[in-house]
């Protein structure tokens, strides 16, 4: 394999860099208040500095990792982006009515359960049959790497745990190399509230979903900022070779730019843009090219990669719906952290 002969990128700039740290300052699109991500049972995550600094969570490291993974994601085709073909992912097919789901957009990623817990075993015994020497012993962390990015390098981005006892005894799992949250500071909430009006019978059973529901609302003002954190070290210590790990970092800063250009919608009532540039905190010197420079970038990769993947790229499950279990799901584990669930956050159910 070969890299490109031009890059966009000043790769020796991070050559011994722990970190890539990423700030952008932001504010709501229009008037000046936003609802942050909320907890059932717990609400805002609000908390208050040792110098008295009011803070509030806007958007947590889970979430923000599943909405850059949607940067990386063409809805209307059900695809990846024109840009990035050729890219692997698992796809997940019904018998009789095409696409289901697929390792991009499943909150466990590879270790979904309609991935690995199917009738089709194809996945799962391809994911065996490359892990069986690290069936005994430590994980080899470096081969394992590999493994994920075979089938799936927005996972070895994203982080994935193979919680499989099956699978080398569970014990198969990346963290995440890219994480990022979104934070305000010196907030200030706004109450308000509104009526659910029922115009047949106002008076109604409210339990039943009739009658006027009164509801409360918190919105908050303050200085929002959003920070993105690439763990170079981690990626290294992979081994991945020149070109595979020039491939994430560029899919990893495209990503960035990408969420910050069309990802800001976090909610109906926190809607947000980018105030002014995105800014490299660490290391100092480093240039961040744009969005089209970037995505150039990871075209140019990916075909150099191209051994390194599946053949085909896209690999093919069936599922039978008839096979989901009806049952109280359980959060699982990611390197130690939360999987980023997608139904972990909820918006305000009134608004």
């Amino acid at each position: 394999m070969t890299a490109p002969a031009t890059a966009s990128i000043d790769y020796a700039a991070l050559d011994k860099a722990p970190r890539l740290l990423l700030e952008a300052k932001l504010k709501p699109l229009q008037g000046n208040r936003f609802q942050p991500t909320g907890f059932a049972d717990l609400g805002p995550a609000r908390y208050t500095l040792p110098d008295g600094t009011e803070m509030l969570l806007v958007e947590s490291v889970q979430s923000v990792a599943n909405r850059m993974e949607l940067a990386c994601w063409d809805s209307a085709k059900d695809d990846l982006i024109a840009e990035l073909k050729g890219l692997p992912y698992i796809r997940v097919k019904r018998a009789d009515s095409g696409a289901l789901t697929n390792s991009v957009l499943e909150a466990h990623r590879i270790n979904s359960p309609y991935i690995l817990e199917g009738e089709d075993r194809n996945v799962f015994n391809l994911l065996k049959k490359d892990a069986a020497a690290m069936e005994i012993g430590p994980v080899d962390i470096r081969a394992l790497a590999k493994l994920i990015l075979k089938y799936d390098p927005n996972a070895v981005v994203h982080g994935v745990f193979l919680a499989k006892k099956e699978l080398a005894g569970g014990r198969l799992r990346l963290p995440r190399l890219l994480s990022g949250f979104i934070e305000a500071s010196n907030v200030t909430a706004a109450e308000s509230g509104g009526v659910k009006n029922d115009r047949v019978d106002p008076g109604g059973d409210a339990k039943q979903g009739f009658g006027n529901v009164p509801f409360h609302r918190t919105e908050f003002a303050g200085d929002i900022r959003a920070y993105f954190n690439l763990d170079l070290a981690l990626l290294r210590g992979y081994g991945l070779g020149d070109v595979a790990t020039k491939l994430l970092i560029a899919l990893c800063l495209f990503k960035v730019r990408r969420f910050l250009s069309t990802g800001l919608r976090l909610r109906t009532a926190c809607d947000l843009e980018m105030v002014g540039s995105l800014t490299v905190t660490r290391p100092t010197g480093f240039t961040l090219p744009d969005g089209d420079a970037l995505l150039g970038e990871c075209g140019h990769l990916i075909a150099a990669c191209k051994l390194l993947f599946a053949d085909p790229p896209i690999t093919d499950v069936e599922w039978k719906a008839g096979k989901i279990k009806a049952g109280k799901g359980k959060k699982g584990e990611e390197g130690g952290e939360a999987t980023g669930e997608r139904a972990e956050e909820i918006e305000d159910s009134n608004e």
